[in-house]
């Protein structure tokens, strides 16, 4: 795929040869796609991709593509004219389903997103997020116990999946009963969410997808009538037990909820732990830099390493009210997509936006989203997650680092690490810290 920019007089053109609408762009090696997003910056007004791109603007299933970093955070601010709802992934999730499972909050507007955020918001009450605080901790220590001991080949699976998954089922008060084969539902239902498919994956995956949300829909259905008669100091008491303006979630409500933690809270977060390895693997200078004072460097390290690699990519939008956003006019029907990959590496915003720099500062991301209502509930916690695994890593273990690149899956929705070998040294090492936790054998 050749790609370059047409440039007319006095005037930036389109880029030739660049399709976000093609699943074989979301194939091309990283480095290729972001050079392709740093050309469509340059452009004066977004670009639309897929069908309907000629005269008729609302026609077909195209969509508007927001690189610049202004777009999409004001994108982002402006729910009124640019709507969540029916859904902000591609594709967007059918009615049935939505009737079926519930609708997740992403897909939101309006006064049903407010409550069903003031309800949420409501349960993290401040002796739960001190508790949840206490067990990052504790699951960080744990998971690398686990690590020396066990020794393990791949990041993302021994380590990276295990805390953040650890991580918030203890926050739910999800019972170690379940969690095997939520975590096997979770695979089989996200396992597929790239563009590299076959026919019998097409054909296949929805059905394997569908199953393992009711499989999970049935379990926390059980999970919150057991809470409603017997709460517990857990998110799963607190959501179903909560009387914000009299109203708590319903079971299936709940579900639609422990779905979207374990996306936004599971799977984005290990994305960003498994890619914060593989950078500080090949920034070794910034590894030393962040060993050296770790409290001093570690709030800034964590911002640079989900700048750096995005774990969502993209969300869309549907335009609900007319407005002009970087020079064009958008009308009521029309799609755009925030890009957030491309607005992480705006120039006019980041000097030297492809370097890794964990001093950056200031940093003013949008990995978390660009503001407003829909900003990411959980950034808090994958904060924490993050800095207590890394402190870990870096103060017991010696030498630990990624070996060969991370196994990426080609998707033009999250930058999701597949897999990440590395290694690690311990040997009689007398400075190294014994185990802190009693690692807990499985059962037989």
């Amino acid at each position: 795929m050749n790609i370059h920019v047409q440039a007319s007089a006095g005037h930036i053109g389109r880029v030739r040869g660049v399709d976000l609408a093609d699943p074989l762009f979301w194939q091309l090696p990283r480095p290729e796609r972001l050079a392709a997003f740093a050309l469509l910056r340059r452009l004066d007004t977004p670009m639309r991709f897929g069908e309907g791109t000629g005269s008729s603007r609302s026609a077909g299933k195209g969509f508007y593509a927001l690189v610049k970093y202004a777009d999409v955070r004001e994108a982002s601010r402006l729910p009124r004219h640019f709507a969540s709802a029916p859904g902000v992934t591609t594709p967007e999730p059918a009615a049935w389903a939505k009737a079926v499972f519930g609708n997740s909050m992403v897909n939101m507007d309006g006064a049903e997103h407010a409550t069903m955020r003031r309800i949420v918001s409501h349960a993290f009450t401040p002796r739960l997020l001190a508790a949840a605080e206490a067990d990052v901790r504790e699951v960080a220590g744990r998971v690398v116990d686990k690590m020396i001991a066990q020794r393990p080949h791949d990041f993302v699976a021994s380590v990276a999946s295990r805390m953040s998954f650890d991580v918030i089922c203890n926050l739910m008060g999800v019972p170690e009963r379940y969690r095997t084969e939520i975590a096997h539902r979770v695979d089989h239902a996200s396992e597929n969410i790239g563009v590299k498919r076959g026919v019998r994956a097409r054909f296949r995956v929805p059905g394997r997808g569908l199953r393992a949300l009711a499989h999970m829909q049935l379990v926390m259905a059980k999970l919150a009538r057991e809470r409603r008669r017997n709460p517990t100091d857990d998110l799963i008491s607190a959501l179903v037990c909560a009387d914000v303006d009299g109203q708590a979630l319903s079971s299936r409500q709940l579900g639609a909820f422990f779905s979207l933690l374990l996306v936004a809270g599971v799977e984005t977060t290990r994305n960003a732990m498994a890619h914060g390895l593989a950078l500080l693997t090949e920034h070794p200078e910034q590894c030393a830099l962040l060993a050296s004072e770790f409290d001093k460097y570690a709030d800034g390290a964590m911002e640079e390493i989900v700048r750096h690699s995005t774990p969502i990519i993209q969300f869309r939008r549907t335009v609900v009210g007319e407005c002009t956003l970087g020079g064009r006019v958008f009308v009521p029907g029309e799609k755009v997509v925030l890009f957030y990959t491309s607005a992480n590496r705006d120039e006019t915003v980041f000097a030297n936006p492809d370097a890794f720099d964990i001093t950056r500062n200031p940093n003013p991301h949008l990995g978390y989203g660009g503001g407003g209502p829909h900003y990411c509930l959980g950034s808090h916690l994958a904060r924490q997650e993050m800095k207590a695994l890394f402190h870990e890593l870096l103060t017991r273990p010696r030498d630990l680092r990624a070996v060969g690149i991370p196994d990426l899956v080609d998707s033009n929705f999250d930058n999701r690490v597949r897999a990440l070998p590395f290694t690690f040294s311990t040997g009689a090492d007398p400075d190294l810290p014994p185990p802190r936790h009693k690692t807990v054998q499985p059962k037989a």
